[in-house]
């Protein structure tokens, strides 16, 4: 048998030998994926049947989700079940969550090969198959099935489940934002083949994610999961099992104090404490860019209506308005949270936009591939890139002539290709994400002021904030609000002390000449090119940009600008622009500011309670270290989508899932260090860790 790699080290697939009926065995742990004889009918016996999820699924509701847990994602036979069961039986506004944990994920390859052994189950495989990551990173990937959404996390199982609580303060026995577990799915190699999972970390982050009455069913009745689930406060019942197995164990959450600590331990527990108040009906959205729009979307798809409100007179007018954006991300060969929050957005965002990409009724932009080209210092860099997240086709290093080939014209250099990317037509995009009649929009409506009610600190389900425009004219109260307007909310009282900085952007846009046009792919470097796009006057045109200025609120077009956007052009693509003048005076251009972060990291989720915080967690300003038994204090019922600098369409699409994730009180699509790297209160921690505030 081969001894798995350690746990630290990226992601390794699983090593498997298919037997002569075509069925997976893991070399890792000599053992079977699935039942020889029925692996479908084993999983409908064991899972869906003593979970009673036939009944469960049709008495759900609209307002809360029903969220599956499961250890061992392996082929994703269990999902696929679930999914089939929950067509069938539940209500068609209902949404279904399954969270599942894998440590050796099969390869696209595998996978494919695997359901190819359930036809009864294709339309659903092929979709799966679809989504599959395209890089199986570590840490959680979001993937999404109109109600159906599953959280894939590539961990060791208690590890990976620790990832979505709030908090791993042991005073703390909480999950993320009010999320729990409904039914467990304790699936996995069997205790005697794999004991690293069936350990007593594991029953403890089962406990901490359930909450009374939640049942759980597995296929063993080995003595050390009927131990381990009783020690955390789960009534165990011995079952028929399925086939030639002659018991197996369901359980009921019985006793919610029976909460051991979790593998985990952190001394602070800061980002837990914000309160979820379901139902939530109406939320109002400052501001229609890419983070509003994507939000609003992201709520609707919820059930949740939307009052969006902005200052202009259409949606993405500001630096979610150039006519051509791309959908790429810088990412890193080592783990660390810019590299890794770039990866996992990366790869949701192109699975995001693929329904754009591949729409026939409108021109949304093209998934024409993107080349990111390497100078002499970027090489090493790169090609360790490529190796580290190349194998399920992510990206791909290409040398120079592979570059002009993807390109269609002469390049400058090798560089990194990335296949599933392309640019897009953020306007259109945002017009088409809150295109749905549970968005109602109020355009030339400029927020002046964002007051809470009286009573806001109780957290009632009642309406906690109002808002008024710049005349004072009241607009409208409301339970919940999400501030996305960029640098306009640092004009809002409540999130006025939120650290964002505006930084100065112009685009060129020039008209496409015959050279240009054979430009088959974005091209960037310090700047970037895409293909040619028709622009309102119906002219073959290209946006190339942007200018990075942070010193800078200018908002008039600055003739350097244009000079600086070609000299990057023709930097990495040196051919193409003999065609255009050197003069460039008669080009038009675009300026807008971005708002981004001190680590140029986003800010999504609950607004602090800035006096509350600085005073409950004071003595960080003598002992950076010191354990405060407080969790984090934060004004009900608001909420922060911004700081996506340059990166908004890659950033925006995830970002909004976190956000309703904390508003709502769902699975979370990213994992605690992530969450806490893009939560808004980091600062507040850090300023005082560092005795600045």
């Amino acid at each position: 048998m081969t001894t798995p790699k350690d746990a630290n080290q990226p992601i390794t697939t699983a090593d498997l030998t298919w037997d002569d009926n075509g069925q997976p065995l893991s070399n890792y742990f000599g053992d079977v994926y699935f039942s020889r004889h029925n692996g479908l009918a084993e999983t409908q016996h064991v899972f869906l049947q003593h979970n009673h999820l036939a009944q469960r699924f049709s008495q759900c509701t609209s307002d809360t989700p029903f969220t599956i847990g499961e250890t061992g994602f392996g082929s994703g036979l269990n999902f696929l079940a679930a999914w089939q069961l929950w067509q069938q039986t539940a209500p068609s506004l209902a949404r279904l969550h399954f969270v599942s944990v894998e440590r050796f994920p099969l390869s696209h390859g595998d996978l494919v090969k695997a359901l190819s052994l359930w036809p009864q189950l294709q339309p659903l495989a092929q979709q799966l198959i679809a989504a599959y990551p395209k890089a199986l990173y570590p840490g959680v990937h979001r993937l999404g099935f109109g109600p159906v959404s599953l959280t894939l996390i590539l961990d060791e199982a208690a590890a990976g489940f620790t990832q979505l609580l709030a908090s791993h303060h042991p005073d703390f026995d909480h999950g993320f934002a009010g999320f729990a577990v409904d039914a467990w799915f304790l699936d996995g190699f069997a205790p005697a083949k794999n004991p690293d999972m069936w350990r007593p970390e594991l029953f403890a982050s089962l406990a901490r994610l359930s909450r009374l009455g939640t049942t759980l069913a597995t296929f063993t009745a080995a003595g050390v999961v009927k131990r381990g689930l009783q020690a955390v406060g789960f009534d165990i019942e011995k079952v028929p099992g399925f086939g030639k197995k002659r018991e197996m164990i369901r359980a009921v959450r019985s006793n919610i104090k029976a909460t051991p600590e979790p593998p985990l331990a952190s001394p602070l527990a800061w980002q837990a404490g914000a309160k979820v108040a379901a139902p939530v009906t109406t939320v109002a959205v400052i501001g229609a860019g890419l983070a509003g729009c994507h939000t609003a979307a992201a709520l609707a798809r919820r059930g949740v209506h939307i009052h969006l409100y902005d200052r202009h007179p259409a949606p993405a007018q500001e630096a979610s308005g150039n006519p051509q954006g791309v959908v790429y991300a810088k990412l890193s060969p080592q783990p660390g949270n810019q590299g890794d929050f770039n990866c996992l957005a990366l790869l949701y965002a192109q699975r995001h936009y693929q329904s754009f990409w591949d729409c026939d009724t409108q021109d949304f932009g093209d998934q024409c591939g993107v080349l990111q080209l390497a100078n002499e210092k970027q090489v090493k860099t790169y090609t360790a890139i490529a190796k580290r997240l190349g194998q399920q086709g992510l990206v791909h290093w290409l040398n120079h002539q592979q570059t002009q080939q993807q390109a269609g014209v002469t390049t400058s250099a090798p560089g990194l290709w990335f296949p599933q990317s392309g640019w897009l037509y953020p306007q259109k995009v945002c017009a088409e994400l809150i295109r749905p009649a549970a968005v109602t929009s109020f355009y030339n409506t400029e927020i002046g002021r964002l007051e809470p009610l009286p009573g806001h600190h109780q957290c009632s389900d009642q309406p906690q904030w109002r808002l008024a425009n710049t005349e004072g004219q009241h607009l409208g109260d409301y339970h919940s609000v999400v501030v996305a307007c960029a640098n306009q909310a640092r004009v809002l009282s409540p999130t006025a002390h939120l650290p964002l900085k505006p930084v100065r952007g112009q685009v060129s846009l020039v008209p496409a000449t015959k050279q240009s046009r054979q430009l088959s792919s974005v091209v960037c470097s310090e700047g970037y090119i895409a293909p040619s796009y028709l622009n309102d006057q119906g002219l073959a045109s290209h946006c190339l940009g942007a200018t990075f200025d942070p010193k800078s609120c200018d908002m008039q077009p600055r003739r350097e600008d244009q000079r600086r956007n070609l000299d990057a052009a023709t930097a990495v693509l040196p051919e193409i622009n003999r065609q255009w003048p050197r003069e460039v005076d008669n080009w038009s251009a675009r300026v807008a500011l971005r708002a981004t972060s001190p680590d140029y990291l986003p800010l999504v989720g609950p607004v602090a309670d800035v006096p509350a915080m600085e005073t409950a967690f004071a003595s960080l300003r003598k002992n950076a270290r010191q354990a405060v038994a407080s969790p984090g204090h934060f004004l009900p019922g608001l909420y922060a989508n911004l700081g996506h600098g340059s990166r908004g369409l890659t950033y925006t699409p995830l970002c909004a899932e976190l956000l309703a994730a904390h508003l709502l009180g769902e699975p979370p699509p990213l994992g605690f260090t992530l969450n806490q790297a893009l939560h808004p209160a980091r600062f507040i921690i850090r300023e005082l860790i560092r005795n600045q505030r």
